[in-house]
């Protein structure tokens, strides 16, 4: 049977994981009266709730006499690092763009990647059955696109069609019947040329993604590069360097056939599988036979540019909500993370029952807590944190930089600019982005984007819409303000009343309701001024036998702020964290006791 491997790449939201599903249901993969849930590839829960792919999968589907395996891949900047590496097991690549949107970030850095290693791209034009497409300029913005990331003269002649993923169709020119995808199918056999493989050769196969299966252990994925693998067959695995990491036996051979990962004893050169066995070995490590030598070239692994603390949650609720609390359960679930998530580095830290965990961004990370949340676990969050790197010719700081891109209403544009100004960032494009939108590409320092979404939500009326993606690392641009207002803190333990929120409402938000139980040193709002405020949440009406000559007034709350945990995680200062358990999201001082707390003020002051 002839092959086909190709990857889908584009940016969020723009459609790729519907389209892979129409995919699967016309190609015959599923029964015609098959229960399949919508966005099949979706499988993880964070992933169905946020509507976005965080890790990559593969699938494969059959179109008359050709398979072709089609990997699906993240389209968020945080999880950019899985694509790279897709791509190097792919011949081709689908890349979708929005009818209406047209190229975004994500969109620019994955082609960018793709046209570098020289795949020639098909380009889908999907969602044109929305009233505000606009597919014909949307094709010329991507033809500008290939045109200044240097695509060779073949990549620019890309052949297009335009799709409606959701109502499964796909067409070559806009005015054609609409009745199926099998043009897409057919142009993929067409234009995708099979795997260029040595089958004669010894078996060789670069690791592409890692994941842990609670019954196999390591599932290492990548694409035959040459060979024939059995089950049971003696391999070992070369780091990029060439050095021995393992040697050892598979124990199972997964290819992939539809949704489904199913055994098969043996897998030729060109085919997509995972493979089972091995202890050590991780991505970018070549898995081959014990007679070779010589690794397979591999992209790098992406340097991780945030970090925050997890540590054990010493509240005075801790053990209340969750059933895993103690620092060695959190060690063994960040370790297995570490394992699994190649983007993702676990180290202990000088603290005492804490651990520090870096990745390529809030979103990340927030996705880890989260998961983590639901699986039972209570942990104390500290403040994200930009990592440094030092220049070697120079010795100077080099600190992320990267690429906002903003489409808001003109109305806003000028406070958006002046924000983004006054936090380092320097503006590189300003143009029309049509409808009364104008679209803003900024450098800005990592740092000066954590905590900044809200703000920048509240300054645009809800209505901007924010992407950003690694740009490069950059000299230190100095110090950046941080949040301007103080929080209002809990001097006492209870449960809050309505009649002393009631009072402290002049004194700013309040983050918490009637009857929620509080703690010495839990942030219960923000306080209006820039400085912290200690207050008695507790506190109620004195009542006396007196009749009053005056009616009460009645107590009439203003709804509490909801902080989100990305909300949240980005809200915090450097003295506060964030107490997440499985049923609730504190704030809360580093320091619960408020002679500690002054202490450690004064320490850094001297700092």
């Amino acid at each position: 049977m002839s092959l086909r491997n190709i990857a889908i790449i584009a940016h969020v939201d723009h459609g790729k994981t519907t389209l892979v599903d129409c995919l699967l249901q016309q190609s015959g993969t599923f029964r015609d009266n098959q229960r399949v849930a919508e966005r099949a590839m979706d499988s993880n829960d964070l992933e169905r709730e946020r509507g976005i792919t965080i890790l990559a999968k593969c699938t494969s589907v059959q179109w008359h006499d050709v398979r072709i395996n089609i990997v699906d891949t993240p389209g968020h900047a945080d999880f950019g690092g899985e694509v790279e590496r897709i791509l190097s097991m792919v011949d081709s690549c689908l890349l979708l763009v929005d009818a209406s949107e047209g190229p975004m970030p994500q969109t620019k850095f994955v082609l960018g990647k793709a046209l570098k290693i020289g795949l020639r791209p098909i380009v889908v034009i999907n969602k044109v059955d929305k009233p505000d497409q606009r597919a014909e300029e949307v094709l010329d913005e991507i033809f500008d696109l290939f045109a200044a990331l240097d695509a060779d003269e073949h990549q620019l002649d890309f052949p297009h069609l335009y799709a409606s993923a959701k109502n499964g169709w796909a067409v070559r020119e806009l005015g054609d019947a609409t009745t199926d995808m099998a043009p897409l199918f057919d142009l993929i056999v067409a234009h995708v040329r099979p795997p260029v493989a040595d089958a004669a050769g010894p078996f060789r196969m670069l690791a592409t993604t890692l994941e842990s299966n609670p019954y196999l252990g390591r599932l290492l994925t990548g694409r035959i590069e040459s060979g024939v693998i059995r089950a049971n067959q003696p391999i070992k695995a070369l780091s990029r360097t060439g050095e021995v990491v393992e040697q050892g036996r598979i124990s199972k051979i997964l290819a992939f056939r539809g949704l489904e990962r199913q055994p098969v004893d043996e897998a030729m050169a060109g085919d997509i599988i995972a493979i089972a066995g091995l202890t050590k070995a991780t991505v970018a490590d070549t898995l081959a036979d014990p007679l070779v030598e010589e690794p397979i070239a591999a992209q790098p692994i992406d340097p991780s540019t945030i970090a925050m603390t997890f540590s054990v949650n010493d509240s005075p609720y801790a053990g209340q909500d969750g059933t895993k609390v103690t620092s060695r359960q959190i060690w063994d679930r960040l370790l297995r993370e570490a394992e699994g998530n190649v983007a993702i580095k676990v180290s202990r830290s000088p603290e005492n029952d804490a651990f520090e965990v870096a990745g390529r961004g809030e979103l990340q990370l927030a996705v880890l807590i989260e998961t983590m949340r639901r699986e039972g676990f209570e942990l104390s969050i500290s403040r994200p944190r930009v990592l440094f790197q030092n220049d070697p010719a120079t010795g100077q700081r080099l600190e992320p930089i990267e690429e906002v891109v903003i489409d808001v209403d003109e109305e806003h544009s000028g406070t958006v600019v002046e924000k983004l100004t006054k936090r380092r960032g320097d503006l590189v494009e300003m143009r029309p982005a049509g409808a009364g939108k104008q679209r803003l590409v900024f450098h800005a320092p990592s740092r000066a984007l954590i905590g900044y979404h809200g703000e920048f939500l509240t300054d645009t009326r809800g209505t901007g819409v924010m992407n950003r993606l690694f740009h490069a690392w950059q000299p230190y641009r100095g110090p950046i303000a941080q949040r301007h207002t103080g929080v209002i803190v809990s001097g006492e333990q209870g449960e809050a009343v309505a009649y002393a929120l009631w009072n402290l409402e002049d004194r700013g938000v309040m983050f918490v309701e009637h009857g929620t139980k509080v703690y010495s040193g839990m942030v219960i709002g923000e306080h209006n001024r820039g400085n912290d405020l200690e207050v008695n949440p507790l506190k109620g009406k004195k009542l006396t036998n007196m009749r009053a000559s005056g009616k009460d007034d009645a107590v009439l709350l203003t709804p509490p702020v909801k902080l989100t945990l990305e909300r949240a995680i980005a809200y915090i200062a450097d003295d506060e964290l964030v107490e997440v358990t499985p049923l609730h999201i504190r704030l809360r001082k580093r320091f619960l006791d408020p002679h500690e707390r002054k202490k450690a003020a004064r320490r850094a002051e001297v700092a």
